[in-house]
């Protein structure tokens, strides 16, 4: 096994970072590195904001649910689905280019461009010992967030990501079996299978929060998933991609 694949392995959530800005050759490493992703097409549909304002900051905070790590942080980055500049493209070229940016496929190639870059982006930052955290609770208000961002047309922001020099580590969380991700040459159907490996992931997480916590909380994966699943959050997402012109046909 290589230092590569050790520090992916070694991934965990860091909610804790201590007082620490990032030093500008720091976030340059991350952000190429995220620009070395491959992209579909040569499209780079996306574009990265680095949130330094604290006022910001802490407004961004607010929205993903009062989480202290999206303000106190050693950067905050915002990652961004962004097909404006391809329609600036056409204007350059005098070419009306807006039936494929309006396409269900376009605005796809926007989200898969957007989290390829951000995952090298985390990948980097961890490599060089820094701790890092996903935001999706930006979604929360996203008309909010693209006014703070000032972001355009045919712009929009996806998640935050929260890196910065660890505080306090965590442990970390047990993925799904790998014999349940993974299906060679068909998609495994067979629902007594398919169970018996959920079941069992079941004890497993159970298992994790029940020492994690000392024994406070032993919620299973299953229970955990339809919880959140029957919330029925962010409803508004069609209506406002809609509103920014993308994902139309």
């Amino acid at each position: 096994m290589n230092n590569v694949i050790e520090t992916i392995l070694n991934h965990r959530s860091i909610r804790s970072f201590e007082d620490q800005l990032l030093t500008a050759e720091q976030i340059e490493a991350i952000v190429e590195s995220a620009q070395a992703a491959s992209t579909s097409s040569y499209i780079q549909a996306y574009s990265i904001i680095g949130v330094t304002d604290k006022e910001i900051k802490k407004k961004l905070a607010e929205i993903a649910g009062n989480q202290s790590y999206v303000e106190n942080n050693g950067h905050f980055f915002v990652f961004c689905a962004d097909l404006y500049r391809h329609t600036v493209a056409g204007e350059m070229e005098d070419q009306s280019v807006d039936t494929s940016l309006e396409s269900t496929e376009k605005f796809m190639v926007g989200l898969i461009d957007a989290a390829l870059a951000a995952q090298n982006a985390a990948i980097a930052a961890e490599s060089m010992g820094l701790g890092i955290c996903y935001i999706g609770g930006i979604r929360n208000n996203l008309n909010e967030v693209t006014e703070l961002l000032k972001t355009p047309e045919r712009v929009i922001p996806l998640f935050g990501l929260a890196v910065g020099v660890p505080k306090k580590s965590s442990s970390k969380k047990p993925r799904l079996p790998m014999k349940h991700i993974y299906h060679e040459n068909t998609y495994e159907q067979n629902q007594e299978l398919y169970r018996e490996q959920l079941e069992s992931y079941n004890d497993t997480i159970s298992n994790y929060y029940s020492e994690r916590t000392a024994g406070k909380r032993n919620d299973t994966w299953t229970g955990q998933m339809v919880g959140m699943l029957d919330k029925k959050s962010r409803l508004y997402m069609k209506e406002f991609v809609e509103s920014k012109k993308m994902n139309l046909r």
